[in-house]
C-alpha cells in the first residue's frame, strides 16, 4: 500500500492487517505509520526505485495521492501524475498482479442531462480544468492505457462520491462551511455522500480481487436541494449562474479563492453513482446520506468558508447575504485574501 502511514491509506492498511486472506502488508510512504502489523518501506513513490520495494507483492493499492485544497499545484500534480505513473510502472516491472486507484466520481462530469444515477462505465464528460480533477482525469488515463501496454496487469479504479468523515477537506464538504448555500437559478442539484469508512470497506474488496474494472462507491441514492437545507438546517441564497460562475472564475484568477470556478458545476449539476458492482459483490454502506451528511455538519462546526476559501467569522457573516460569489462576498475574500498577505 502506497500513502498508508495516514488517512485512508492507515484506514485500509488496518483492515488488510486484521483479514485473514492477506499474508502481509507492505506500507509505502514517506514516513513510517503507527498500524501495528505492517512491513514499512519509506520511499518517495516516484522514485523509480520503487521496483526495487515491490518484490513478492501482488497486489498494490496506490493511495499516496495529494489532494489537499489550495495546495501547490505544481508539486500537487507530480505527485498525483507522477506518482501514479511510477507505481504502475514499477509493478508491471516485478510482476504485481492488481494496482488499485482510487479517484473520484467527479470524472464522469457534472451536468443538466446526467442519468440519475449514472451507470458505472457512463463515459467520462469532465473537463480538465488545471486543478485536482485534472490529476484524476490523467490518473484514469493511465490506469486505461496500463493494461494495455503491460499484458497480465489488472488496474481496478475506485471513484467514490463526495467522500466525508475524519480529516476530509474538499471544495464540496467546504461547501457546507458557508453562512447559506449557494444554488444556481434553474439548477436541480442532488447530493449523494461516501463515508471514508465505506470506501476503506470497498478498498479492502478491491485489494482482494472481489471487484474489477471501474468501481463506483456511494450511499444509496441522493438528497435534493430541499432535502439538504432540511437536514443542515442552512438557507439558500440562490443566484444567476452567469453571476455565480463569472465571479467565481474571476476570483480564482487572482487568486482569492483555490478551486477553479469549474468545481461550481458540482454543487449546481447531479453526479450520483450506482455502487452496481460493490452491491454484486456483498458490499453495503454502513451509512446513508443523511447520517454522512450530519457527520459532515458535525465536522466542519466551527469553520466558515466563502466559495471553499477558509476565512474568519467575521467576513462568513459579512458574506451571509452573497455565500461567496455575490459582490459582497466578493469583498469578504478580497478583504481576508489581503490580511493574510500583510500578516
Amino acid at each position: 500500500m502506497t500513502g498508508a502511514a495516514s488517512g485512508l491509506g492507515a484506514a485500509v492498511a488496518a483492515r488488510l492487517v486484521a483479514n485473514p486472506e492477506v499474508g502481509k502488508v507492505v506500507g509505502l510512504d514517506d514516513h513510517r505509520g503507527q498500524t501495528e502489523g505492517v512491513t514499512w518501506r519509506v520511499l518517495d513513490i516516484r522514485d523509480p526505485a520503487l521496483a526495487t520495494r515491490l518484490a513478492k507483492v501482488d497486489t498494490v493499492v496506490h493511495l499516496a495521492l495529494d489532494t489537499e485544497l489550495g495546495g501547490d499545484r505544481r508539486v500537487q500534480g507530480e505527485l498525483n501524475v507522477r506518482g501514479t505513473q511510477t507505481v504502475l510502472t514499477a509493478a508491471a516491472a516485478t510482476g504485481v498482479r492488481r494496482v488499485v486507484l482510487c479517484t473520484s466520481a467527479m470524472v464522469y462530469g457534472a451536468l443538466a442531462d446526467n442519468e440519475l444515477p449514472l451507470p458505472e462505465d457512463a463515459p467520462l464528460r469532465a473537463v480538465p480544468d488545471g486543478g485536482l480533477l485534472s490529476d484524476w482525469l490523467e490518473v484514469e488515463r493511465l490506469a486505461a492505457q496500463a493494461p494495455r501496454s503491460h499484458p497480465g496487469l489488472q488496474v481496478t479504479v475506485l471513484r467514490p462520491a463526495t467522500v466525508v468523515g475524519p480529516g476530509v477537506d474538499s471544495m464540496l464538504t467546504r461547501h457546507f462551511e458557508a453562512p447559506r448555500l449557494l444554488v444556481v437559478r434553474d439548477s436541480s442539484p442532488r447530493w449523494q455522500f461516501c463515508h471514508v469508512d465505506d470506501l476503506a470497506a470497498a478498498l479492502e474488496l478491491a485489494a482482494l480481487g472481489r471487484v474489477t474494472g471501474v468501481v463506483t462507491v456511494g450511499c444509496e441514492g441522493w438528497l435534493d436541494q430541499a432535502e439538504v437545507e432540511l437536514v443542515s438546517g442552512l438557507r439558500r441564497i440562490e443566484l444567476p449562474a452567469s453571476l455565480a460562475f463569472g465571479t467565481a472564475e474571476r476570483l480564482h484568477r487572482l487568486g482569492v479563492i483555490p478551486a477553479p470556478a469549474s468545481d461550481l458545476q458540482y454543487v449546481v449539476h447531479p453526479w450520483v453513482v450506482p455502487s452496481t458492482r460493490l452491491h454484486e459483490a456483498g458490499w453495503r454502506p454502513a451509512y446513508d446520506n443523511v447520517t454522512a451528511l450530519g457527520l459532515l455538519l458535525e465536522q466542519v462546526r466551527g469553520h466558515h468558508a466563502l466559495a471553499a476559501r477558509r476565512v474568519g467569522r467575521r467576513d462568513a457573516t459579512i458574506g451571509a447575504a452573497g455565500a461567496a460569489v455575490a459582490a459582497i462576498g466578493t469583498a469578504a475574500l478580497v478583504r481576508a485574501a489581503r490580511r493574510k498577505r500583510r500578516s
